[in-house]
């Protein structure tokens, strides 16, 4: 719900910096927020006579580069064509002290209107309207911004959502700055400062069960070391004793659970035997299946009835990989990457989130596949939803319907662990406000792929440098070592601490071109055993530039014609090692073409 904050109850007055020393006096004087008397309260925002805080900006409290003026009431940012100018940014400071609290966001608006805006290189410059400021927690600097319209139009209104579902919103001080103009764009855009308003919203996701200590179930297994439900699923404490209190840890006098590893299968049916066989010899004890097509596609998987049917179609294969993999001890996580009602246009958010249709046959799904696939010995999970991504409050929402599914699962199969994966496409960062289910049982995923520069240099048209250097694998110079690998899993690690919680990584990668890929690998797996977290590559005989069973003819072309198979590379040896837990020392030293190169240190010294 939108939490509405009337016109009359506030003002807020933002100070800036100026160029002309008075009238930097007489903008601090008004750096002030002045609330009246009457409290902030909550209504719908369909009540008469309710409307966001307008915010009143003084025209000292702007910064203005050339090419930005304001007459009367209205910004107005210029860049002529052929201008040798590439941004103009109009700044003013926002206090957003006692705004924000835990699962609120902010919703600001403009009106906007624009004259021959022309499209900006990269989608998210163009006209501007967007918050800067500096995380309390991580430091680092974040950008949200509105997507507004290129071209000539009338006035419109523009909607800026800041939100913990985009990006963490702590700013330091509770400072952020406010940015309006034009970037990598030419033409003329005009602000509307009167209708400047912010409201804050609950985005659904505040906390839950933040002491909750997941149970998973015992014994070990005594032919493969890895855990099984008990018959009963009778759940003891993962906290397993040892110098840690961590699951994985060593047990005194016993032995440690060894994490389970191994590859993505490909997304092509059928998988086969050969691909199981394959990852048995190279040592893997895990795999994860996709339900999966059309990956990219927008909007698609929404006639449900055919959707249903491919799902049977696919179980069948599925019953073919769990036999498979029994007869080798191997363990099937069954991942949905293609939910019905498929994804949005725009911000990629699955359309499940946003219409019940589509979230009761999600939970339908579950209910057919567990039905399948219940009490199978090779089964290592029910992985709900590849890669979840909502970014706006949504009336099923992410973790809502993961928990839906989870329970509709244990109803047929209470065995089986629940795979759930975290927003924005199951990254680290979004565990800062991921709530463990009130249930037992449960893996908690990941995907890995940071340095998103590095990893997909050349994928969709990422550049292959950066500031005149290339991107390669580790580069302390800027900063790419295992410090910061465990800084991006950092909130993932502290889940784990606090909840006691299984951790897998479902996906990790980088592109074959990518310099020093196979270092990445191993920096990655070597973190991975530190911490005791289960993992599968991706991917195994998919995309020529994941697979290592292959090379790129020529870096950064996609089509098939541009992979040719090699029976050995670097990046397939470092990944075969991992599974067969060779080599795996982090920081320590790496044999690449003869080569040590240790991961902490510049290429061609030692620690």
């Amino acid at each position: 719900m939108m939490r509405i904050l009337a016109t009359t109850i506030a003002t807020l007055a933002l100070a800036a910096s100026s160029a002309v020393g008075a009238e930097k006096t007489h903008a601090e004087a008004q750096s002030r927020r002045v609330v009246e008397d009457n409290p902030v309260r909550s209504v719908n925002p369909a009540e008469e006579n309710a409307a966001p805080l307008r915010l009143c900006v003084e025209k000292t409290a702007w910064t203005l580069p050339p090419g930005a003026r304001i007459e009367g009431r209205t910004l107005i940012a210029e860049i002529a064509p052929g201008s040798a100018t590439s941004a103009v940014h109009c700044e003013a400071p926002l206090d957003l002290s006692g705004l924000l609290g835990d699962g609120l966001g902010l919703v600001l608006t403009i009106r906007v209107r624009a004259e021959g805006v022309t499209k900006p290189a990269h989608d998210w410059n163009g006209v501007k309207f967007m918050l800067r400021y500096e995380s309390a927690e991580t430091g680092k600097t974040h950008y949200p911004g509105a997507s507004a319209p290129i071209g000539t139009y009338g006035w419109r209104t523009v909607t800026n959502r800041v939100n913990i579902l985009t990006s963490p919103i702590d700013p330091v001080g509770g400072r952020a700055t406010l940015v309006l103009g034009l970037q990598e764009s030419t033409g003329r855009v005009e602000f509307d400062l009167d209708s400047l308003t912010l409201a804050t919203e609950d985005v659904g996701v505040s906390p839950v069960n933040r002491d909750y200590i997941v149970r998973y179930p015992d014994p070990f297994d005594e032919e493969h070391d890895i855990r099984r439900p008990t018959a009963d699923n009778r759940c003891q404490s993962n906290l397993l004793p040892g110098p840690s209190g961590l699951a994985g840890s060593p047990q005194p006098g016993g032995r440690r659970e060894a994490p389970l590893r191994g590859c993505m299968l490909p997304h092509r049916d059928p998988v086969t035997e050969d691909d199981i066989e394959t990852l048995h010899r190279w040592g893997a004890t895990l795999v994860r299946y996709q339900i999966s097509r059309n990956w990219s596609a927008v909007d698609d998987n929404q006639d449900l009835a055919e959707y249903a049917a491919w799902v049977d179609s696919c179980l069948d294969n599925i019953e073919d990989v769990l036999r498979w993999c029994a007869a080798r001890g191997m363990k099937v996580c069954v991942d949905l990457h293609s939910p019905p009602g498929g994804k949005r246009a725009g911000d990629r958010a699955m359309n499940m989130f946003f219409e019940e249709r589509f979230a009761d046959a999600f939970v339908e799904t579950w209910r057919r596949i567990a039905t399948r696939c219940a009490g199978h010995p090779a089964l290592y999970g029910y992985d709900l939803v590849n890669e979840p991504i909502q970014r706006v409050p949504a009336p099923f929402s992410y973790w809502e319907l993961q928990r839906r599914a989870a329970e509709a699962i244990r109803e047929i199969d209470p065995d089986t662990p629940i795979v759930v994966e975290s927003n924005l496409g199951c990254v680290a960062e979004s565990y800062r406000y991921l709530s463990p289910l009130a249930m037992d049982n449960v893996i908690y995923q990941v995907h890995l792929y940071k340095p998103y520069e590095y990893t997909h240099q050349g994928v969709w048209g990422n550049p292959f440098e950066m500031d005149g250097r290339p991107l390669v694998w580790p580069d302390p110079a800027r900063g790419w070592t295992t410090d910061h690998l465990r800084r991006v899993l950092a909130p993932v690690r502290a889940f784990q601490k606090r909840h006691h919680a299984r951790i897998y990584v479902g996906e990790f990668s980088a592109v074959s071109w990518a310099p020093g890929a196979e270092n990445y690998l191993r920096d990655c797996i070597a973190l991975f055993a530190e911490y005791g977290w289960d993992w599968t590559y991706h991917a195994f005989r998919e995309w020529g530039a994941w697979s290592v069973e292959h090379e790129a003819i020529e870096p950064g072309r996609a089509g098939p014609s541009n992979f040719r198979p090699v029976e050995d590379s670097a990046r397939k040896r470092a990944l075969i090692d991992g599974i067969r837990q060779q080599s795996i020392a982090i920081g320590g030293n790496r044999e690449t073409d003869g080569n040590r190169q240790p991961s902490n240190h510049p290429q061609g010294t030692t620690p």
